[in-house]
């Protein structure tokens, strides 16, 4: 899609702006803020709007938005007080008031003779579904286009290693190289959903890697990022930009599937609805409320393996749960949804490393499981929930430098999303290695992102009984009870060093002294 207004012509394909044609610098966020600006023209878009859009979701300040805004103007020659192009609608948000054209306007069609023939358009899978268009070649070399093309292909052997997503062939997406395309016409061709695509500039012996996540229907961005490398193994770097994107596109895609399954009025939905709402309930820790959707979803469909894999985990919470007068009912159940998980779903990743987690917490083997997670991992390196659950029961073997190291791996592949996860588990991990002051920061990034969930808030009173606060312990202590009246020292503990064990539960001890 092109752009043009006034001497500027934007190029999404090329992400490219030029002015009389020459070019502009421009950053990768302010370009897809200008872009978000040029699509939404017909209304003015709201800081909230901007955020979800261009920022994923993520939270930031009214003065990192207004230099993004002001960077925007700049690179179109407009500025805060002209607002010829940008303008501020006070404490509702901003909008592109000015003239513009989009290339292919019936205002000045193309030659009939010169149009390519129509493709048909392809109903949606009913899974989610994503095409992977070639990237610009932005290097002004052409032998960089084997490059770009390697890219391209490597994202998309990362992605189809995702087992609940559908991805198009490289055959049919490369049909697109070369040409100005508008997503949303690329996902009715194609039959998608999303739409990744992206640009390769090289300079020197670096090279900089740029690529936007786009939902096809509605054009919004989704994501956006930039992976900066050197060229002295080209295949190196491919194979790790794929990982990356792979594994930072996997969350947001589930996330926006999830937003698109509650926005549904129906009262007949499918196992995969089912699934969506209780993996959105199950990060609120309503553990009860999950498991009867994820029932109600496999009587729909008994061998839907990711619900099955979901539904052990929930039971594997409700068994170790002391506050529970029904936990003993849990366990047996749990294990048999994590064995049937297996059974039906034995080459899908996200559900053998759910298996995984509940069968070691409810006594099953742990090196057998073990291995099944690497096993998941190993079919697809690029799912961080993997390196999640293997840091965990690296953990309980007793590895915990190896936990902190798949704990870190997970947050590499994945920042957004598993920043708070990984918090628990990396500093879980300190504290067994007894690094006390550094387990504290992120023990408390776990309370924050999930103040029901009281294993943090177990470990944080530990922690600093060990350091001798007992006063910040006692602290810790009257919070977990808020929650969970009856605090209980003697835990079902899934940690095969026993010098482990004893360290948690001294410091639990320690805490709960003189707190009764």
């Amino acid at each position: 899609m092109r752009f043009l207004f006034g001497e500027h012509v934007l190029d999404t394909a090329r992400r490219e702006l030029r002015r009389g044609g020459e070019p502009i610098a421009v950053e990768p966020q302010v370009f897809d803020l200008l872009v978000y600006l040029l699509q939404n023209r017909a209304r003015v878009v709201s800081k909230d709007d901007l955020l979800a859009s261009v920022w994923g979701g993520r939270i930031v300040s009214d003065a990192t938005l207004d230099s993004r805004i002001a960077a925007v103007r700049r690179a179109v020659g407009d500025s805060g007080t002209a607002q010829g192009l940008i303008r501020t609608f006070a404490r509702k948000g901003v909008r592109f008031v000015g003239e513009v054209r989009e290339e292919g306007d019936p205002a000045a069609p193309a030659p009939e003779s010169a149009a390519e023939p129509r493709r048909p358009e392809l109903a949606l899978p009913e899974k989610p579904s994503i095409a992977v268009l070639p990237f610009a070649n932005l290097s002004g070399d052409p032998e960089q286009e084997y490059f770009a093309d390697g890219m391209v292909e490597e994202i998309i052997t990362a992605l189809s290693r995702i087992r609940w997503l559908v991805v198009i062939a490289r055959n049919s997406s490369f049909t697109y190289k070369g040409q100005a395309v508008d997503v949303k016409q690329v996902g009715r061709e194609l039959g998608v959903r999303y739409v990744l695509e992206g640009s390769v500039r090289k300079a020197g012996g670096r090279v900089r890697i740029a690529g936007q996540l786009i939902e096809a229907e509605t054009g919004a961005h989704l994501w956006a990022d930039r992976f900066d490398g050197s060229l002295e193994d080209v295949f190196d770097l491919q194979d790790k930009v794929a990982s990356s994107v792979a594994g930072i596109i996997e969350p947001a895609l589930r996330a926006a599937e999830t937003a698109r399954s509650a926005s549904r009025r129906t009262s007949d939905l499918s196992a995969y609805d089912l699934y969506l709402r209780a993996h959105a309930m199950y990060s609120t820790y309503d553990l009860r409320r999950t498991l009867t959707l994820l029932e109600e979803a496999i009587t729909r469909d008994p061998h839907y393996g990711p619900g099955l894999g979901l539904a052990a985990q929930c039971c594997q919470h409700l068994a170790t749960n002391f506050n529970a007068p029904d936990r003993d009912e849990f366990r047996p159940k749990g294990i048999g949804f994590a064995r049937r998980a297996i059974e039906v779903a034995e080459d899908d990743p996200g559900v053998l490393a759910n298996a995984a987690m509940a069968l070691a917490v409810l006594g099953e083997d742990l090196d057998a499981m073990i291995a099944l997670v690497d096993r998941a991992i190993a079919f697809n390196p690029s799912y961080a929930g993997g390196w999640h659950i293997s840091g965990f029961l690296r953990l309980w073997a007793g590895q915990t430098d190896l936990a902190i190291e798949h704990g870190e791996m997970a947050l590499r592949l994945s920042p957004r999303a598993r920043a708070n996860e990984e918090a628990f588990l990396i500093g879980t991990a300190l504290f067994f290695a007894r690094r006390f002051a550094e387990a504290v920061p992120r023990l408390w990034i776990a309370i924050e992102a999930a103040p029901a969930f009281p294993n943090p808030y177990r470990y944080l009173a530990a922690c600093y009984a060990h350091m001798g606060l007992l006063d910040e312990a006692h602290a810790m202590i009257a919070r977990l009870r808020a929650i969970m009246p009856e605090v209980r020292v003697d835990l079902l503990l899934p940690y095969r060093n026993p010098q482990h064990r004893e360290l948690f539960l001294s410091g639990l001890r320690l805490a709960l002294s003189e707190t009764t």
